[in-house]
């Protein structure tokens, strides 16, 4: 993995994490078009820079990261537990799920499930408008919802927005509990692939390269996630709907 492919990832890493088309799908895609094998190593490094972008959402929301906040955490953890659960027991199945293939479909599948929520959704009628007000019941929603983004394509602020949009949040609430609940997932899965893979990462990377692609994701998620809110306060869900289903027929021609 050369410098550029660093930084084209991490770019892709950046936009992709916290808008509902899928940074594993997008990244997986990208190594696919660089030729970059993946390795244990590659895929380590990918979810280094995934957690890069979670860090973001430490900047953007530094608030919410204290002990007054400690009920909020709460119903985030209860929103993490059913993904993190499922994908510890059938964390081998989940990886035999990966291919362009998988990846193309779930892309149009999450796609058209956008425009019919959309199609359906009046927000006027969706009262849970801050985060601090998701109870306890639609936090396990919304974390049964998530469950879905552990087949590759579906996306993990997809999957997870659509459950907030179904349980009574608005756009911008389900689209900021979203950027929150990234921050245990993401914590948990590098985390694990640290301790799983820490030996190979040691002798297999370059640590330039890595730190190149790391801050570049950061930088560009802390951006991604203002730019988005700012978008979801004049537009809804419709155009990330069409994109998805536009980039998985794409997929799906080139992969036959």
């Amino acid at each position: 993995m050369t410098a550029l492919d660093s930084i084209f990832l991490g770019i892709i890493e950046g936009i992709t994490e916290f808008l509902p088309i899928s940074s594993t799908g997008h990244l997986i895609v990208a190594s696919e078009y660089l030729g970059i094998d993946q390795t244990n190593v590659n895929k380590a490094y990918e979810v280094i820079i995934q957690f890069a972008a979670i860090l973001a959402v430490i900047l953007n929301y530094p608030s919410k990261f204290t002990f007054k906040h400690i009920d909020l955490w709460t119903k985030i953890f209860i929103a993490f537990l059913p993904i993190a659960t499922i994908g510890f027991l059938f964390s081998k199945q989940v990886k035999a799920l990966f291919s362009l293939e998988i990846v193309a479909i779930m892309f149009i599948v999450g796609g058209v499930v956008f425009l019919i929520v959309e199609r359906y959704y009046d927000e006027s009628n969706h009262i849970t408008s801050d985060v601090e007000n998701v109870s306890y019941k639609q936090s396990l929603y919304i974390g049964l919802a998530q469950i879905f983004a552990l087949i590759p394509g579906t996306s993990r602020a997809g999957s997870s927005i659509i459950g907030a949009m179904l349980v009574g949040l608005n756009r911008k609430a389900s689209a900021e509990f979203s950027f929150l609940l990234a921050f245990p997932v993401m914590c948990a899965t590098t985390g694990y692939d640290l301790l799983k893979h820490h030996d190979e990462l040691l002798v297999g990377t370059n640590f330039t390269n890595l730190l190149i692609g790391f801050i570049i994701s950061f930088i560009v998620a802390f951006l991604t996630i203002k730019l988005f809110l700012k978008f979801l306060e004049k537009f809804t869900f419709v155009a990330f709907g069409i994109y998805r289903i536009l980039f998985g027929i794409i997929l799906l021609l080139i992969t036959y």
